[in-house]
């Protein structure tokens, strides 16, 4: 049995995102320990950098850098779990090695 907790990194551009996927995230202290979310591409990849979250769940559209963007521009890739609103990026999600790929609005 793992009993790893996986610092994570909430990136989404919509406010009420990433507060409904912290929120979901909080009913699992044993596996996730939300240490800090980011708004944007640009944000996502300063904190990735700074912070080297264990797993991210990572939005495609985003301004600034899209969500594929930001994972080409990192050295070290996290565990990545794709979510967002757009189901045709699910093939090139599961091509950049993801974890999952879910679709939102979040859920249990």
């Amino acid at each position: 049995m793992n009993n790893r907790v996986y610092s994570t990194l909430i990136i989404d551009d919509e406010p009420p995102a990433r507060e409904r996927l912290s929120q979901l995230l909080k009913n699992f202290p044993e596996t996730f320990n939300v240490i800090s979310t980011a708004e944007n591409g640009s944000q996502a990849r300063e904190q990735i950098q700074r912070l080297q979250p264990d797993l991210i769940f990572l939005d495609i559209q985003m301004p600034g850098l899209t969500g594929f963007e930001v994972l080409e521009k990192l050295d070290k890739l996290p565990v990545v779990i794709f979510c967002t609103a757009y189901d045709q990026y699910a093939l090139k999600a599961f091509e950049t090695n993801c974890l999952d790929y879910l679709l939102k609005p979040s859920s249990p």
